[in-house]
């Protein structure tokens, strides 16, 4: 978080996202907020232990607040304890879309990009699927974040981490020639598509929560249903609608990460195996972007609770992609 120091002290202050807020009654039995406050370069657990509710509101996701407090450690993470909170006002002069976290690159790019591959397809039933559902998505998918947290929790975060498993996907054809280019594709490109309906996420691409539909559903499952009636609407053959599919439901890999079913064809298996590789990726760079060189990462517990080094040879190790 970049938050602004006040004086000489060990406090801070400034301006950020709410992205969570509950009240929670402590073990003393007084109340307090629970916070998780987000910028452009990344969130932190906040706790505002003198909370007050007849004096402070609960704050709605998405709101832009100013936040004082003191930076503190716990469990080996930082936390801020909040001294005052409260809505911005109109005299602050700060702009929403200025603490937003976006891919960078632009939304418009990366979906005409996968469009342009698609398209170029020699199998017009893989490329009709493809094409009709992003057609049919393409408001959400040009804000969507891929999660509420973790990887490519951004802005444009969908696109750019299903353009990064699509360009991956072409280098290991390209090593490995048994693989079948047009089905991997198929398969990246719409892997995470339902993640449009699994997400309450607005127009500026923050993500809040998870929909009844994603709680009770899913994305991997409400992909296939998707895959499946577009793939009747376009009369694609059903051994393609199956294969594209099982692709879907078994991209996580394994029953305890969310898939049905395990990977049991080819692309199916560099397709988890990508989606897997690009989202560490990304989160063990954004981790490790914020540790000193010659230092440990606090433990991370979606990466199993390991804790991550900072060796140096990296310059700039801030999770990026080159993607176009």
């Amino acid at each position: 978080m970049n938050f602004n120091k006040v004086g000489n002290t060990s406090k801070v202050e400034g301006f950020a996202l709410v992205k969570r807020c509950e009240v929670k009654v402590s073990t003393k039995g007084g109340k307090y907020l629970d916070l998780i406050l987000s910028d452009k370069t990344g969130e932190i657990s906040a706790k505002y232990w003198d909370y007050n509710e007849k004096e402070t509101p609960v704050f709605g996701t998405n709101e832009l607040v100013y936040v004082r407090g003191e930076i503190t450690e716990f469990r080996g993470a930082e936390q801020l304890r909040v001294e005052k909170i409260r809505n911005t006002l109109v005299q602050d002069n700060v702009n929403i879309e200025d603490y937003i976290k976006s891919a960078e690159f632009k939304s418009s790019d990366m979906f005409a990009k996968i469009v342009e591959i698609v398209s170029a397809f020699n199998d017009a039933d893989l490329k009709n699927l493809v094409l009709k559902i992003y057609g049919e998505n393409q408001e959400k998918l040009l804000s969507f974040p891929a999660a509420v947290r973790l990887h490519h929790a951004m802005r444009g975060g969908l696109l750019y981490h299903t353009l990064s498993i699509i360009k991956m996907a072409e280098k290991a054809c390209e090593i490995y020639p048994t693989i079948d280019r047009e089905l991997l594709i198929t398969g990246a490109a719409l892997h995470d598509v339902a993640k449009t309906v699994e997400m309450n996420a607005n127009e500026m691409g923050i993500a809040s929560d998870y929909t009844v539909d994603g709680n009770l559903i899913g994305h991997l499952v409400r992909g296939a249903m998707m895959v499946r009636e577009a793939g009747k609407e376009l009369d694609v053959p059903e051994e393609k609608i199956v294969l594209v599919e099982h692709m879907l439901l078994s991209h996580h890999g394994k029953p305890e990460f969310g898939s049905p079913v395990r990977p049991m064809f080819l692309e199916a298996v560099v397709l988890n195996m990508l989606d897997e590789l690009d989202a560490k990726v990304y989160e063990v760079s954004d981790v490790l972007s914020e540790v000193e060189t010659g230092s440990f990462s606090a433990r991370q517990w979606a990466l199993d609770d390991v804790r991550l080094y900072n060796h140096g040879r990296t310059e700039n190790i801030a999770p990026k992609a080159q993607i176009l």
